[in-house]
């Protein structure tokens, strides 16, 4: 799968959109995913032309961070309609503890893949991307692929300052003693260590790895998502519409058909 890329080739400069950016383009940034979830839906390959069938594929789907499954709802039903056997991270907001987040989707892996009777495909958006590639790490035999939508898997703090922002007034409440929030240690501590250990692993290369980036992603800094373990595919997309984007369900009819053949 890695070798079958057919995006443009891996960039090696180009600020983030934020920086030096005005308030106007700011705004005009968070109305684009719902312009993007309106292309979907008119789309040829949301009514499946030309998709080849998923063959049963189990499909592990990871929201981002502050989502929940609800957000990638729309995608679910479509690998539903086009035979894949969708399954999603019961998260209700991804803002919980790293370690203790990767525990239980790996307790849901496992259950899925002992259900499905084979592994499965990873599909993780932002935060959920970062998990799925912790998973892949810990359980190979039970990963058949991942594909990342604008995960920052090379430093998963860079990010936009605002949402740096938010990710620490997360910390704070969690450090405070708000149930399932992570605190300062998941920032900076033992559990940030560990989440760097996990990471400093050798990525299985028997598991082929998709990291989907966008320049104009304003959330995360694109350099951030090119991983030199993955085969690095831009597209032209927000952050947040990544999950509703037609080039990315174009690329993921492609890419989990593969593994499909794969697994079969």
């Amino acid at each position: 799968m890695r070798t079958a890329a057919p995006a443009q080739r891996t960039p090696v400069d180009g600020a983030p959109p934020w920086i030096g950016a005005s308030p106007v383009a700011a705004l005009l940034a968070l109305q684009r995913p719902w312009m993007e979830a309106s292309e979907l839906l008119r789309s040829a390959v949301w009514r499946g032309d030309g998709v080849p069938d998923g063959g049963g594929l189990p499909v592990l789907l990871v929201p981002g961070f502050l989502a929940g499954d609800p957000s990638l709802s729309m995608m679910k039903r479509w690998l539903h309609a086009r035979g894949y056997r969708p399954c999603t991270s019961l998260i209700r907001v991804n803002v919980d503890c790293t370690r203790q987040a990767v525990e239980r989707l790996e307790r849901r892996l496992v259950e899925f893949t002992d259900r499905t009777g084979g592994p499965a495909a990873i599909v993780g958006q932002s935060r959920g991307g970062l998990f799925a590639k912790i998973m892949a790490m810990r359980q190979p035999d039970r990963v058949a692929g991942i594909v990342t939508l604008g995960s920052p898997n090379v430093d998963h703090m860079a990010i936009n300052p605002l949402v740096a922002r938010q990710v620490r007034l997360v910390a704070a409440l969690g450090t405070a003693g708000v149930p399932g929030m992570f605190r300062d240690d998941c920032l900076q501590g033992r559990c940030a260590e560990q989440l760097a250990e996990w990471l400093d692993r050798p990525f299985p290369m028997h598991v082929p790895y998709v990291s989907v980036y966008s320049r104009s992603d304003w959330v995360v800094d694109w350099h951030a998502c090119v991983d030199p373990d993955a085969d690095n595919v831009e597209i032209d997309s927000s952050h947040v519409g990544m999950s509703v984007h037609p080039q990315v369900y174009g690329l993921l009819g492609e890419r989990l058909a593969v593994l499909a053949g794969r697994t079969a």
